[in-house]
């Protein structure tokens, strides 16, 4: 099944071939950037990590020929580190694979196991693992920097690879007017997210300068638990699918989808979805 991608040995010279996706979009130059690097084999972890700092997008992905049960093993860089999982790079890979293989469904082995997406015309999906959640201790540190008085549900840490914060306020409004102190916020060592809305519908902002990203477009790893964290508190229906609105502040208009299922004691699947599309490819010379 995956033969056709690594048959051929990598370009000599040190021509590596990449694309570059928005996901979490249909529009191109909307969404989130990636940098997709389609054969990685013979690169150093240091190289690669030298390669995202270049492209200078929120993550550059690199993929790697399976070794398990995946159809491609993908390791995720923002410009400052390597990550284990991240949303937009796995659903903005799939729809790179899906469409070199030929598939509607593929299986990515990331950095916390692995992620299958389907792929469904324009729209992909992918089951996150189910995130672990604890109150957040320095939650009065973090409302101070971000600039507000209070968060309305509880200050809590999710990780499903990533770390994310969450802080609530009362409206979409007050989550547009955000002008946290990105300095304080690079002592958090997590994602900081900030959002409202209700029903179906919500609006967020999320802060990683601790990951070298000031501000992030789309940020699907944030989204699965954001589900979580809405549905553990009664603002949402287990089973109910919401739209996240994100990156309108920063130019980059993004919508993710997300979905949990389960009860509050025990969640067992965690969906994520949106779109991508390719808006450009090239070379890069990398020796």
């Amino acid at each position: 099944m995956t033969g056709t991608l690594w048959e051929q040995d990598p370009e000599t010279d040190g021509r590596r071939r990449y694309l570059v996706a928005d996901v979490f979009t249909t529009k191109p130059l909307e969404g989130n950037q990636l940098g997709v690097f389609l054969d990685a084999r013979g690169l150093s972890g240091e190289l690669m990590q030298q390669t995202a700092r270049e492209l200078n997008l929120s993550e550059t992905v690199f993929f790697l020929p399976p070794q398990t049960t995946g159809d491609a093993r993908i390791r995720i860089f923002t410009p400052a580190r390597e990550l284990p999982f991240a949303g937009h790079p796995v659903l903005g890979s799939a729809f790179v694979l899906a469409d070199l293989l030929g598939q509607a469904s593929v299986t990515l082995e990331t950095g916390v196991g692995l992620i299958p997406v389907t792929i469904d015309g324009t729209f992909g999906q992918m089951e996150q693992q189910v995130p672990t959640h604890q109150p957040y201790e320095r939650d009065g540190e973090l409302l101070a920097a971000l600039g507000v008085s209070a968060s309305v549900l509880p200050v809590e840490v999710y990780e499903n690879g990533p770390r994310h914060v969450y802080v609530a306020l009362a409206s979409a409004e007050e989550v547009a007017s955000l002008k946290p102190d990105i300095t304080s916020l690079g002592d958090h060592d997590a994602g900081v997210s900030c959002f409202a809305g209700s029903g179906t519908s919500w609006k967020t902002r999320m802060f990683a300068p601790s990951i070298g990203v000031a501000e992030d477009p789309a940020t699907g790893s944030a989204a699965g638990p954001l589900a979580v964290h809405l549905a553990r508190h009664g603002r949402i229906g287990f089973g109910e699918q919401i739209e996240i609105s994100q990156g309108a502040e920063i130019a980059r208009p993004s919508r993710l989808y997300a979905r949990v299922e389960g009860t509050a004691d025990t969640i067992e699947h965690v969906y994520v979805g949106g779109s991508a599309v390719v808006v450009a490819s090239g070379e890069y010379r990398l020796r």
